[in-house]
């Protein structure tokens, strides 16, 4: 336990102190974010390049404290080493192709061959991958070529998920904080210390970065954050989904791990799964980008970036807890749905507020008074 709080320590002040100083460098580089875009909500020019700072901290930290000491069998050495190995060389390529694009930009087709070669050396090389849905709606194990498909399409939705909600001062780093350490206790409580440190290290590094990143933002993570953000959190998904129910304690046994990684990551995949939705229905690229996040729908009810990001927050944590709920619900499917209906209240009662929000917005007809002549309509509306 004390070797994980230096782990988040470690990762937290070296994005404390590095992050002014690449600030000053963007700026002098120009490389930075201009509000160019109707679809921008920020007024004013800020750089650009913060997740740079955020994945050296998790990188550095995490390579710094890994530890197989308390590891005592080969094959889990083995399987240890290989898989932080992969790891690393899979956060890099994301890593390069995210600086790519806060710099010159990608083209969202490039973008998405990375996520899926990136996908395939996990699943194919790591085996990093979704075995089973563990009793959701009935279904246990399934076959390796589902399995390959599921995992892959897993991957490619949660890292674009926390690439589509990097649109607020302040959220993509804070969700990614409450995920990592929603995480990081799970693996503590399974004595994973790999993963937990994983998961503080990069829970380290976004609170630094928050400092930062709160609004008003004195800096954005761009690509090169939210990519690997997103990466992090989904291999961690995964290993939490795919750990041995036996090594666990008695109340986590109890709680469904497709449920509660679902709970973590419960804002990302809801508003990329409505605006997906939303622009097919247009007949739009769902990778199009506008103002239709659920994250601007709140700006929209005239809360500030802060109001925004914290009511998110609060439903992150609220919807956590409603996985929690699984301990005495005993089935799979019941827990997921209530993490759903959670989700889908939260989703109503946001876009009840925003239809009520434009409706108050709406002027009444303007009355000019016009010198026309006597038998003429004196009155024009405009």
């Amino acid at each position: 336990m004390t070797v994980l709080i230096l782990v988040f320590l470690t990762a937290f002040i070296v994005v404390l102190y590095s992050t002014p100083a690449l600030i000053k460098v963007a700026v002098l580089k120009r490389l930075i974010d201009s509000p160019s875009e109707d679809r921008k909500i920020h007024k004013r020019s800020v750089p650009t390049i913060g997740g740079i700072i955020i994945f050296a901290g998790t990188l550095f930290s995490y390579a710094l404290w890994y530890n197989i000491e308390d590891v005592h069998y080969y094959d889990k050495i083995y399987q240890s080493v290989k898989e932080f190995k992969l790891i690393v060389a899979t956060s890099l390529i994301l890593f390069f192709v995210g600086v790519k694009d806060d710099i010159i930009g990608t083209a969202p087709v490039k973008k998405l061959f990375a996520h899926i070669v990136v996908a395939l050396i996990l699943v194919l090389m790591g085996d990093v991958r979704i075995t089973s849905l563990h009793g959701i709606f009935g279904v246990y194990d399934i076959p390796y070529w589902g399995s390959v498909f599921l995992s892959i399409f897993t991957y490619v939705v949660v890292v674009n998920s926390f690439n589509l909600i990097d649109g607020v001062d302040g959220l993509a780093a804070g969700v990614g904080f409450l995920s990592c350490c929603a995480f990081g206790a799970w693996f503590i409580s399974a004595n994973e210390f790999p993963y937990a440190a994983l998961s503080f290290s990069l829970a380290g590094s976004l609170l630094g970065f928050l400092i930062f990143n709160f609004s008003p933002a004195k800096i954005f993570m761009g690509d090169s954050g939210s990519l690997v953000i997103g990466m992090f959190v989904c291999v961690l998904a995964i290993k939490m989904i795919e750990y041995p129910i036996q090594e666990l304690n008695s109340f986590w046994i109890h709680i469904s791990k497709p449920v509660f990684a679902v709970a973590a990551l419960i804002y990302p995949l809801l508003d990329t799964l409505r605006v997906f939705i939303i622009r097919a229905v247009k007949g739009q690229s769902p990778f199009q980008a506008d103002r239709n996040h659920l994250h601007h729908k709140l700006i929209e009810c005239r809360y500030s970036h802060v109001k925004t990001v914290i009511i998110i927050y609060i439903f992150t944590v609220c919807t956590i807890g409603a996985s929690l709920l699984s301990f005495f619900i005993q089935n799979v499917t019941f827990g997921l749905l209530t993490v759903l209906c959670t989700s889908v209240l939260f989703l109503l009662i946001v876009i009840s507020i925003n239809k009520r929000t434009k409706k108050s917005k709406r002027v009444k007809p303007i009355v000019i008074e016009t010198e026309v002549d006597e038998n003429e309509n004196t009155n024009e509306e405009i």
